[in-house]
């Protein structure tokens, strides 16, 4: 069913409503037009390195030719990558995109287990992987497709001296790469090296072919591959362009790159947006040791950050973030999880600016909603769809709900994925009748057209016949002084069907169990305050930091 975008008539002055659909172009086509006008821009840092707009091109036009003429791929073939926050990893990235070959982003992470079931199911015919973990895909690869290997190292694309000291240390030093053998490996640098002078020339794109197969995290089951156009994530670019309207000036923009690039929100927000506008990617290749994020910090006037509310948290707890120079920073966004309100409130009381909360999918490349950049202050909503976004609130049935009432929040837009990779069932069940994409994410939104998310369907708890959402009890403790970290789940009860357990990190070592749940009793109603509480040093997380409800439930 077709709903009249109330919610424009709260957009900032000078958003469109509508993206322009002739600028919504192949994803490679914003790396010609940044190189041929900005070839001097710097397009990523890393370990005190630069590689500008220029070389880029020219290292991702080589990439692709070694693809075809040494492998021998074509257009359609998937090629996984394997790489955490490197500089190889964009090469490769456009590199494969220009082939007209498909990315398949892989978690470096991974346990064989989850390794062989990407390559498997994506039915990937090459990888380029980091040699830290080679020893992985050797434990899987007689069980895949793949036959052509690329394997980097993390100083491949450093000056040679800076490369080897640092590739010597981490095998040597460090222990950090484990043995392995993998006898057709190409050494990236090899590969680079071996197509300087190759002929080059780009796969003519259709803007509606498979840019991405990109995985979902595989939290409520199998991880399955959402399939993303050129048109998908390209429209999704043009929607942020038009979000920021001319906020961010070709070679003026420093955009620090913590979450991992093959994750859906840095490669679309981070990676192929500042591409789009001739920015700096400031890769930061280890975000959890939080002592040398800072201190990568201070040499940079960022302009742009992105995060998950516990990296933003940590960060705002690390000896030194306060010295960070903020003068510059024109955005942060905070998406993946709910942006609580305590460390909305220290950060811009920090950094003078506001933590902007905004909310997407790997299904929808990935942005839905944002809130205004002109936000003064942190409101609880993801904010306003965005342009060329129909959102409905839907029932069981995918009928709107009246306004102002919570159900399904379901969206459709040129930003959706067309489905699951060779899933044709679960694609026709994650679509209404009309076409909308059904997110799992309980939400309601209010006259102005904001939204506001309560909580995942699966995480919800049940008790005594109320909804309780995990959300609203994590932004109530974590205001409490004492607590660093915390994570509501829901556990079964004999009485109540199930009951509020509260999984806590301290910041003060004094906090008690008695205090917090006094805490929750002064500041919830009664069926909502936690029944017991058990304290951790460390919550599990995902590689991006959002914090694992599900394992916590399954650990009791």
């Amino acid at each position: 069913m077709q709903q009249e975008r109330f919610w424009q008539s709260s957009y900032e002055p000078g958003v469109p409503g509508e993206i322009d659909p002739a600028k919504v172009v192949p994803l490679v086509d914003y790396l010609t037009h940044t190189a041929e006008n900005y070839p001097e821009a710097i397009a990523f840092s890393s370990f005190g390195h630069q590689i500008n707009y220029r070389d880029f091109e020219r290292q991702s036009k080589i990439f692709a030719a070694g693809l075809v003429t040494r492998f021998g791929l074509s257009p359609g073939d998937r090629v996984a990558i394997m790489l955490p926050n490197v500089i190889q990893f964009p090469i490769a990235l456009y590199g494969i995109l220009r082939a007209g070959m498909v990315a398949v982003n892989v978690n470096p992470l991974y346990t064989p287990r989850e390794l062989r079931h990407q390559l498997v199911d994506s039915q990937s015919k090459a990888i380029i992987v980091l040699e830290n973990f080679a020893h992985v895909l050797e434990q899987v690869l007689d069980d895949t497709q793949v036959e052509n290997i690329v394997v980097s190292r993390v100083g491949d694309c450093l000056p040679t001296a800076k490369g080897f000291v640092i590739n010597s240390v981490l095998k040597y030093v460090k222990k950090m790469v484990p043995s392995w053998r993998i006898p057709q490996a190409v050494p990236y640098r090899r590969f680079i090296e071996e197509h300087q002078n190759t002929p080059q020339t780009d796969h003519s794109i259709n803007i509606d072919e498979l840019a991405f197969l990109q995985y979902t995290g595989g939290t409520t089951g199998v991880s399955k591959g959402v399939e993303l156009t050129h048109r998908n994530v390209s429209a999704n670019v043009q929607q942020g362009l038009g979000w920021c309207l001319d906020r961010f000036q070709p070679g003026e923009d420093v955009a620090i790159t913590a979450l991992p690039l093959y994750h859906i929100f840095a490669l679309t927000a981070n990676l192929l947006f500042m591409v789009a506008v001739a920015g700096n990617c400031v890769l930061i290749t280890n975000p959890r040791d939080f002592k040398g994020f800072v201190k990568e910090l201070k040499n940079w006037q960022m302009t742009y950050i992105t995060g998950v509310n516990t990296l933003y948290a940590a960060l705002l707890n690390t000896d030194g973030f306060d010295q960070v120079d903020f003068s510059k920073l024109k955005l942060t966004l905070g998406a993946g999880m709910a942006v609580t309100s305590p460390v909305a409130r220290d950060w811009i009381a920090l950094t003078g600016r506001p933590l902007v909360e905004v909310y997407g999918l790997s299904e929808t490349s990935p942005a839905v909603c944002m809130n205004r950049l002109d936000l003064e202050e942190y409101n609880g909503f993801i904010g306003l769809p965005i342009a060329s976004t129909d959102l409905i609130i839907a029932d069981d049935d995918g009928n709107p709900v009246p306004l102002g009432e919570q159900g399904e929040l379901c969206v459709r837009g040129p930003q959706v994925t067309k489905g699951y990779w060779q899933r044709p069932e679960e694609t026709a069940n994650s679509f209404t009748a009309d076409g909308f994409f059904r997110t799992g994410d309980f939400a309601t939104i209010n006259e102005q057209g904001y939204v506001k998310i309560l909580d995942r369907k699966k995480d919800m708890i049940l008790v005594s016949g109320f909804n309780v959402y995990p959300n609203e009890i994590e932004d109530v403790v974590s205001d409490h002084p004492g607590v660093l970290e915390v994570a509501a789940v829901g556990i079964d009860d004999e009485k109540s069907g199930e009951r509020v357990k509260l999984y806590v990190c301290k910041k003060d070592d004094t906090l008690t169990e008695e205090a917090l749940i006094s805490w929750c009793r002064e500041n919830m109603t009664s069926y909502k305050v936690p029944k017991e509480v058990e304290f951790r040093a460390e919550l599990p997380k995902s590689t991006v930091g959002k914090i694992l409800r599900r394992e916590l439930r399954d650990t009791g």
